[in-house]
This record gives C-alpha cells, sequence and structure tokens, in this order.
C-alpha cells in the first residue's frame, strides 16, 4: 500500500486523499458528487510538447499520490496563526480598491477587454522575488475577470506566489484562487475551502515550484491554461502540456456562468509601506522590464479562448503598471514568443522611495 502522506524537502505534508472526500465536496451544491470527465480542449491547444517529470519539491524523490487520490499541502497550525484571523486565513484581502493606499496592492499587467472570452492560456516565468516581510506577496498570474469591479467581481485566478504568510517560507509556489463577490465573504487560495475540484493525482496545488528561474541563467516557466467547458460550463485548470488540474464548478459564479469580460496577465505586489518608504519586496524577478530577457520576468505566447473554444492570439492586448517607477511592463509581439510582455521591479529605489 503506497503510504497516504509524504513528506516534502521543504517542510511541507502532503496528503493523498480520496478524491471524494476533497474539501470540494463539503459543498452543499457537489455532496455525494464524483469529480467530472475530462472536457473538449480548445482547438489550436498542442497537448504534445514538454511533460515536466516533475516541476514540485516533493515529487522530487518520485514520489506520487495513488490514482482516485489527489495531492493536497497539509494547512499547519502555525499557518493559521501566521493569518490576521481564522475567517482571513486563506483569502486575498479585498485589492481592487485603487483609491486606498492601506491595501497597497500594486500591479504591471497585460490585459484584454471589451469582448467576451471563454478562457486564456500564457506561459509564465517563474523566479523566487524576496517578500520584504510576511504580510506582503509577489505573485505572477492569470486572472479571468466577469462583473464591475464592485461588490460583485468573479475572478478566477492561477499562476505563482511568494507568500511568507500563507506558506512560511519565500518558496514560489503554485497556486489557485477564486471569488465571486469581490473578495469578500467566497473564495480562497488553493483548496482551503469548498471550491475548486481537483482531478489530478501528481501536482499539489500550494506546493513549491522547482527550478525558478536565475538572473543570466536558466530560464524556467510553466504554461497554464484555463478555459469553459463549452458542454457543461465549468472552468478547467491544465498544467503544462495536457496535465489536468480540475475545476471550478460554474455554480460558484454569477457573471463567469457566462463568459469573461476581461482577462489579465502579469504581477502583482503587496507595498504594506514598511516604515513609511515604499516596499523593496520585488515582483518578478526584481528587474525593470527593459532588462529582458534572463533578467526581466515575462509572459509569452499569450492567448485567449474564443466563443467557438478556439484558442487565438490575445487582440489588442494592452499593458499597465500602476506604479512604474516601481514595476513596469513591456509588451511586444513575435513569431516565437506570439505576445509576450517584460514585466517586474525592485520596488524600493530611488525613483520608487
Amino acid at each position: 500500500m503506497v503510504p497516504l502522506l509524504l513528506q516534502s524537502p521543504d517542510g511541507d505534508i502532503i496528503d493523498c486523499v480520496l478524491s471524494h472526500q476533497q474539501p470540494a465536496f463539503d459543498h452543499p451544491r457537489l455532496r455525494g458528487q464524483k469529480p467530472l470527465d475530462p472536457p473538449e480542449r480548445p482547438s489550436g491547444h498542442n497537448t504534445r510538447g514538454l511533460r515536466p517529470k516533475s516541476f514540485q519539491l516533493w515529487r522530487m524523490e518520485g514520489e506520487t499520490c495513488p490514482e482516485g487520490t489527489v495531492p493536497i499541502r497539509r494547512t499547519k497550525q502555525e499557518d493559521i496563526l501566521r493569518a490576521n484571523s481564522v475567517s482571513a486565513f486563506g483569502k486575498k484581502l479585498r485589492h481592487f480598491r485603487r483609491d486606498t493606499s492601506s491595501n497597497g496592492h500594486e500591479h504591471a499587467v497585460g490585459y484584454v477587454s471589451g469582448e467576451k472570452y471563454f478562457g486564456a492560456k500564457a506561459s509564465i516565468n517563474v523566479w523566487a522575488p524576496q517578500v520584504q516581510n510576511q504580510y506582503e506577496f509577489s505573485l505572477s498570474q492569470i486572472w479571468i475577470i466577469s462583473g464591475s469591479f464592485g461588490n460583485d467581481l468573479n475572478t478566477i485566478e492561477a499562476g505563482w506566489q511568494v507568500s511568507p504568510e500563507l506558506y512560511g517560507d519565500n518558496y514560489p509556489r503554485f497556486f489557485t484562487y477564486w471569488t465571486n463577490d469581490a473578495y469578500q465573504a467566497t473564495g480562497c487560495y488553493n483548496l482551503l475551502c469548498s471550491g475548486f475540484v481537483q482531478t489530478n493525482s501528481q501536482i499539489a496545488i500550494g506546493a513549491a515550484i522547482s527550478p525558478s528561474s536565475s538572473f543570466k541563467g536558466g530560464q524556467f516557466d510553466i504554461t497554464l491554461l484555463i478555459w469553459k467547458d463549452p458542454k457543461h460550463g465549468n472552468w478547467w485548470l491544465e498544467f503544462g502540456s495536457g496535465i489536468l488540474v480540475g475545476y471550478w464548478p460554474s455554480f460558484l459564479f454569477t457573471h463567469l456562468r457566462e463568459h469573461a469580460s476581461m482577462v489579465q496577465y502579469g504581477g502583482e505586489v503587496v507595498n504594506s509601506s514598511p516604515f513609511g518608504a515604499h516596499t523593496s519586496t520585488q515582483m518578478g524577478s526584481g528587474h525593470f522590464a527593459e532588462d529582458g530577457f534572463t533578467k526581466a520576468s515575462y509572459f509569452r505566447n499569450i492567448q485567449v479562448v474564443d466563443w467557438d473554444n478556439n484558442l487565438v492570439p490575445s487582440p489588442n492586448l494592452r499593458v499597465l503598471a500602476d506604479h512604474p517607477n516601481c514595476y513596469d511592463i513591456q509588451g511586444g509581439s513575435n513569431k516565437a514568443w506570439g505576445n509576450y510582455f517584460y514585466y517586474g521591479g525592485p520596488g524600493k529605489n530611488p525613483k520608487c522611495p
């Protein structure tokens, strides 16, 4: 019998939980059900190509969970104690209120809006940015967005993040997120509440990613695809080439039951303005976009899924940095990388005091 508990080199404990006993099935709408079968993938999507044998630390020894189970990173007591409260654990604080500096979320993103979107795909460069204190984070992700930026905002999010508060360390970790009320009462990271249904026994959401990229050295990226199954309407997540992670049931959402009205790609940090100055928490690699390949972090082959379940290059991709002296972004396109951008920065510097 395979042990149903695995120890990771970074101190994580991974539990192999029977698929139908994962947190999602505590949801009243899912009780007694089983995970769905895989949906039809978007056309134009290549599932051949690189299959990373293991991109997470807990798999380095070749260990894996048995079929019929899902690997879940165990929440320890100290994880919860680092949160402001038990109810705040695993939640993003409301971060679209751009009018308050106390919340201090800063972005450098590429985005498309004005059409109906049914998914998104990109390859995201992985780094291990420095985060100044445990109340801040640095992440790079895809946002699938619908609704207004008022209280009815729906989002589906996936990418990598460094969050000492959530995980107790500075490893970049694979994460997911969702909300249907602008980060207020619903939604959470990873599998920390009922919502996302995991269907994969090889990937632990919230586990550390390895390797990460190095300055002027080897570059590593992860490819993520999120798309709406045309048949059942659920939003699925795929990692790399053909590795299905799981899905967000459509009933979790209001606006996203139909489609997304905006897709964003890029970086976000929390600036808690420690000691009255701008944080030195890094975004991406900690270097500005103009430094380019092997120095600045990138998103490449940026695509959206259209109404007919086709993957297409994101039309009219615009870029925006809300504090360009601290973190910036520069877009472009070429044959190999399609639509791409470099983004990020060091935070605190002479132009960003």
